[in-house]
């Protein structure tokens, strides 16, 4: 099975919203939701995939020709590339009743592990979501990050105590779900933390704890001081609030901040292995990508993961071959060419 092969099946079982485009840019599904969109216009999603898109590879093949090396330590275990499966819920709704969380879980995760990374898991309103991602990965030896929304601290407190339980090696909180139309004016309050709050949470966590949604550098500073582990430079896909910077505009000026203090990751319209070294050219550690692995899921369930996480890493491999990094720390900043965002 070939990557063309699994977008043309997944067309055959993706509902409406989401349009299975050859390159996953938002244009196709802008403000679709239900679905992949954003609850907005949906300009920021276009935004994050045009701005990778601005910077430029420079090739360089004046060096020598040694094995390329793309594997990547992170939390004490080591990966195959440094790229990850985003975070997704929900998708019956959002995509198509194919699959629902469990399901989807089960086989995004351990197609992950196969595949030499892991799958960032989602979670919902629906407790059987958090449920299913935690099953999954207890299945997995634990190989999976669980991904919690910014509840109220009682909720959060049985979410963390449930994938606990799975042996979790790491465990994140995606504080940008805070727009959700869903998180609103519940009792008690959901959405935004404050740095005590955070604090609380990560110690609960017990493992190493990841912010997600960082998209300031006060905020990354805010969140190292909260004891975290990791960031991920996100603006939740550009789906909860129009007009943001694209994450890849922000990425430096946060990488220059905490790079020296805790793991950065990055993601929003990164699709492709040249995009995933622009991100760490750009100051990152690692990548997540989330829509495409759902098109990679519907379209060929584990085959489709697997072809899709080798069509990432080939491609990450040629372009650090082509520009003279044999391994992920000799990626640098005179590699690329950017010009200044406008």
């Amino acid at each position: 099975m070939n990557y063309e092969e699994v977008l043309k099946e997944a067309r055959n079982c993706i509902g409406d919203s989401c349009k299975v485009c050859p390159v996953c840019n938002g244009r196709g599904c802008r403000n679709r939701i239900p679905g992949p969109g954003a609850k907005g216009v949906g300009d920021t999603a276009i935004r994050n995939y045009d701005k990778w898109q601005e910077v430029r590879i420079n090739m360089d093949t004046l060096h020598e020709n040694v094995p390329v090396d793309t594997s990547l330590e992170l939390f004490g275990k080591r990966f195959r590339y440094p790229f990850f499966a985003g975070p997704v819920g929900a998708v019956n709704m959002h995509y198509s009743d194919k699959y629902d969380d469990p399901a989807y879980n089960n086989v995004l995760v351990d197609a992950c592990v196969k595949a030499g990374i892991v799958a960032f898991t989602g979670d919902g309103m629906n407790a059987e979501v958090v449920e299913g991602a935690a099953a999954a990965i207890r299945a997995a030896g634990g190989m999976g990050v669980p991904t919690i929304k910014p509840w109220n601290l009682e909720t959060i407190r049985e979410k963390l105590a449930l994938v606990k339980q799975a042996g979790v090696f790491a465990i994140a909180m995606d504080v940008d779900a805070a727009g959700l139309p869903f998180l609103k004016n519940m009792q008690p309050p959901a959405g935004s933390k404050t740095v005590d709050e955070l604090r609380r949470i990560a110690e609960m966590a017990e493992v190493p704890f990841v912010v997600k949604g960082v998209m300031t550098r006060k905020a990354a500073l805010k969140a190292a001081e909260a004891g975290a582990a990791a960031i991920i430079v996100s603006n939740h896909g550009g789906r909860v609030l129009d007009q943001c910077p694209a994450t890849a505009e922000v990425l430096p000026e946060i990488a220059e901040a905490v790079g020296d203090r805790m793991k950065i990751l990055v993601d929003g319209g990164i699709r492709s292995g040249v995009d995933i070294f622009k991100a760490l050219a750009l100051g990152a550690d690692g990548v997540l990508i989330a829509r495409p692995f759902v098109t990679a899921v519907y379209g060929g369930g584990a085959e489709g993961v697997q072809c899709y996480v080798e069509k990432l890493g080939a491609e990450l491999a040629d372009t650090m071959a082509m520009c003279g990094a044999s391994a992920l720390d000799e990626i640098s900043t005179d590699m690329i060419w950017r010009p200044y965002f406008r």
